[in-house]
């Protein structure tokens, strides 16, 4: 095998491979390092129904335990329960319950979303003067 083996490679495939095999790794460095740089001080819970945003929530540690339901259409609803510095769809009618099996978010750029009743939840970074804690638009 080692014959086989010294056949189909050259000096040079060994030195590529000892750069290549590292610059694999080169994104999930590059995209942990920008994670970890990002504020979690400043995190908003944008909940919105069919496209349309309907609260916007300032998530931190002073954030109080929150818990509320909204009702995207008759017969559906979804219980949103905030804690701290993060969000979660803890109970809602819909036969898969995926935003529900989510379970807590808390990252800029996670989402909760919930299909048949047309709910995302998500997380972003930034300041924002609207999200003040619950706050309606």
């Amino acid at each position: 095998m080692r014959h086989w083996l010294r056949h189909y490679t050259r000096p040079f495939d060994y030195v590529l491979l000892a750069v290549l095999i590292p610059l694999c790794f080169l994104p999930w460095w590059l995209w942990s390092r920008q994670q970890a740089a990002q504020p979690s001080s400043n995190l908003i819970a944008v909940i919105s129904i069919d496209g349309q945003e309907v609260r916007r929530i300032k998530l931190g540690r002073q954030t109080p335990h929150t818990q509320f339901t909204l009702h995207p259409a008759p017969g559906q609803y979804n219980v949103i329960e905030v804690d701290g510095a993060r969000i979660r769809d803890k109970e809602d009618n819909t036969p898969d319950q995926i935003a529900v099996h989510t379970s807590w978010i808390s990252k800029p750029g996670q989402q909760s979303i919930c299909l048949p009743h047309k709910l995302i939840i998500m997380i972003q970074a930034g300041d924002d003067p609207n999200a003040g804690g619950l706050v309606q638009p």
